[in-house]
């Protein structure tokens, strides 16, 4: 079993994988890419059939990234961050952000002592919007607060396996 919390952000060299009805999760940090539409066609391949999701987010940067396909065909993809901006934004907005984008979620800043406040570079706090992408998309929270209806996140046994470069030999 993966430990909380590394099982949805795993060590390198180690994945966990989970599934519930209607739901199947494997956290690798191999696929946290800055562009979703890049994510290799093998795995976009294994989703065939069924809704895949990619969500990727990194709080100290303000980083989120996720991409959606359906049956094998990209149809929303977006990654920004305050400092890099938007870096990919494919598709129509997704219901969820509508009121991010639309300046209803600011983000507050803190500044720091003896720091000037800027104002932030994007209308929404990226991991903020990514939790809003984690309930529409998947069901559940990581780090915001479940709202009635929400999976458990927690109850989703994931197990680990660790992950070996295929072109090296095993070891004995």
């Amino acid at each position: 079993m993966c430990p909380r919390p590394d099982g949805v952000h795993p060590p390198r060299g180690r994945a966990c994988a989970g599934s519930r009805p209607g739901i199947g999760l494997v956290c690798d940090q191999r696929v946290m890419v800055d562009l979703p539409s890049r994510l290799p066609g093998e795995l976009v391949a294994a989703g065939a059939g069924r809704r895949m999701v990619l969500h990727a987010t990194h709080s100290v940067v303000d980083w989120l990234a996720f991409g959606v396909w359906a049956d094998g065909r990209l149809i929303r993809s977006l990654s920004l961050s305050p400092g890099g901006g938007i870096v990919e934004d494919i598709g129509d907005p997704l219901p969820f952000e509508v009121p991010c984008w639309a300046g209803e979620r600011p983000a507050g800043v803190i500044a720091w002592p003896g720091e000037d406040v800027r104002p932030y570079p994007l209308p929404f706090h990226p991991p903020a919007m990514g939790e809003e992408a984690l309930r529409a998309l998947c069901g559940f929270v990581m780090e915001g607060r479940p709202a009635p209806g929400d999976v458990d996140a927690y109850a989703i046994a994931l197990h680990g396996f660790l992950v070996r470069d295929r072109t090296l030999p095993v070891p004995r």
